[in-house]
This record gives C-alpha cells, sequence and structure tokens, in this order.
C-alpha cells in the first residue's frame, strides 16, 4: 500500500513539475482506442438476459465502424473485439504503445437496489470519488483484477474492495483531466440533446484503467442492464446504433476543437 501511495505522489510531482517545459506543438487526434469493457471469465453485470461483455463489445465495435466510415484520418484501435480477458493494466498498455490521442471504455451500469428507477448514461473521468455511490461503482470496475494472475504484484497491493487503498487517487494530478472532461460533457450532451436519453452527468471517481492510461481518457456507461427497460434498449441494434452514434459525434466535436486550436 505504501508502494502505491509513494508512486502516485512521484507522478504528481513529476506531471506538476513538468508544466514549465510544455511547449506549444500541433496536436491532432489521430488514432483512438476504443475499449469493450471485461470480456472471457469477467462478464461484468447482468441483465435478466444479457451480459456487460456482449452489450459493450457490441456498442464499442459499432462505434469504431462509424468512426473508421466517416473519420478517414483516424485510426481505430480496439482493446478487444472478441470475447477475451484482458487486464485492465494490458487494455492501458495498449493505448499508451500506439501513442493513442483518446482512450474510450464502453461499460453497463447496474444496481442491485430501485432497478427500474435507476436508468440513464453517465461519462466519468480519473479522479477521486466525492460520495459512496461513486465509489461503489468504481470498485465493481475495478474488482476485474482480481480475476488477474499475481494481481497485488501487478498493482502494487491495490485491493479495490478496500476503501483505503483509493487514498492512492487523491494524490493523483492528470495533466489530461481538462480534455477528458471536455470530451466527458460532449458525450453526455450528445445522449441527451441527440440520442434523447436521461444523462446522469459527467462524474469521477478512481477507476484503475484510466489511472493507467497517459492520454484523456473516459468510461462511459451507457446505460443500467438491471433496469429491464433499458436492458431491452441496449440490446436493440437500433438503440446500439444510437448511442454509439452519440459517442461518435462527440468525438468529432472534440477532434474537431482540439485541432482548431493548433
Amino acid at each position: 500500500m505504501k508502494n502505491i501511495i509513494r508512486s502516485g505522489l512521484i507522478i504528481a510531482l513529476f506531471v506538476l513539475g513538468s508544466f514549465n517545459t510544455l511547449e506549444v506543438r500541433d496536436i491532432h487526434v489521430d488514432v483512438v482506442v476504443i475499449d469493450a469493457g471485461h470480456g472471457g471469465k469477467d462478464n461484468g453485470t447482468s441483465g435478466s438476459f444479457s451480459k456487460e461483455k456482449d452489450v459493450a463489445l457490441q456498442i464499442a465495435m459499432e462505434l469504431g465502424e462509424t468512426i473508421k466510415q466517416y473519420l478517414k484520418d483516424v485510426e481505430v484501435i480496439y482493446t478487444r473485439n472478441t470475447d477475451e480477458f484482458i487486464g485492465l493494466k494490458e487494455r492501458a498498455t495498449v493505448a499508451n504503445k500506439k501513442g493513442a490521442d483518446l482512450f474510450i471504455s464502453i461499460h453497463c451500469n447496474a444496481v442491485e437496489a430501485n432497478k427500474e428507477r435507476s436508468y440513464g448514461t453517465e461519462t466519468w473521468v480519473m479522479g477521486l470519488h466525492k460520495s459512496e455511490a461513486n465509489l461503489e461503482v468504481a470498485q465493481r470496475e475495478n474488482s476485474v483484477i482480481l480475476l488477474e494472475e499475481n494481481n497485488s504484484e501487478k498493482y502494487e497491493g491495490f485491493d479495490p474492495n478496500d476503501p483505503q487503498s483509493y487514498i492512492l487517487f487523491s494524490l493523483y494530478q492528470n495533466a489530461n483531466l481538462e480534455n477528458s472532461l471536455n470530451l466527458a460533457d460532449k458525450i453526455e450532451t450528445q445522449f441527451t440533446e441527440r440520442v434523447g436519453r436521461h444523462s446522469r452527468g459527467v462524474k469521477q471517481a478512481g477507476f484503475v484503467v484510466l489511472y493507467q492510461t497517459s492520454m484523456p481518457s473516459v468510461l462511459v456507461e451507457v446505460g443500467f442492464l438491471t433496469n429491464n427497460k433499458e436492458e431491452k434498449y441496449l440490446n436493440d441494434k437500433l438503440g446500439q446504433t444510437y448511442i454509439a452514434s452519440g459517442i461518435f459525434r462527440a468525438f468529432r466535436d472534440y477532434k474537431n476543437e482540439i485541432e482548431s486550436v493548433n
């Protein structure tokens, strides 16, 4: 645990100390990594007839194909395009090694109580949780690391079920936070204004997969599989197309905005 906090502090000091050396340069959004959450032995959350890993993959692939069709200059990379298990650190490593300009992770939400009252979309960025509800979402998504071999060693003792482990994220300083929030806001705006979804807003919490990336990154909860009506929508081909198109428009607008200020 001490190693985790020490590592986080070093990263924070490095980022804070690097601001004075930043140079103005041309910025292009040419490479996007699309991450379908869960997969393989990790089903994610489940509804009455579907699994998160399957819905996330279908929407991720739809999003990637839409970007390829309408933005020919953008390279689309998937962390997975089949039903396979991939660790959180490996997902981030794909983006880091490819020098991605954006990382978009697709997930589905779930609750235990008030299932039919909980619905809508949320887009998350890396940060310290501000409520127990936010912490619970992060704990659920981070719990996948317990399925990974040598997870304690790989994640330096981080325990996704222990709230004390999340002290690490109080030390986190991210030079990409502003752009991450910008993209997240655009996604939720598109969901509301163009797709007709109920937006639960842009939120922050300690997601390991976002913490490991070195570029603007978001995690999109596209809806609740535990809500019967939403589960049907999320498994409907047209519903998936609408969701993917909303994320695509946000990505396109973000890309245009970033590149226009060069």
